[in-house]
């Protein structure tokens, strides 16, 4: 199994910015065949270090996480998100 996270800090980081990019990010769900699990989570303590969404996804292979790299419904959260994203960063791990 592998695991995927990332790290996402906005450029507006109002709520409803937040709000929007987390549903963005969980409308994925049951969408892209090789993600077996997906959670969306949102920032509570909002300080300096904080980013505003962490995305944790896993997938059965390294082929799978590869796959969904390049799925359509994932390149359309890539573009939103370069056009929201102040910074993000990423692990992929097996587990």
């Amino acid at each position: 199994m592998i695991k995927h996270i990332v790290f996402i800090k906005l450029q507006d980081r109002s709520p409803e910015s937040v709000d929007k990019t987390a549903a963005v990010l969980r409308a994925m769900e049951g969408k892209i065949p090789q993600l077996r699990a997906i959670e969306v989570g949102v920032d509570i303590v909002h300080s300096e270090r904080s980013f505003d969404i962490a995305l944790v996804t896993e997938f059965a292979s390294l082929d799978d996480l590869q796959a969904y790299q390049v799925h359509p419904v994932h390149q359309e959260v890539i573009r939103h998100l370069n056009e929201t994203k102040e910074l993000s960063l990423s692990v992929d791990y097996e587990i």
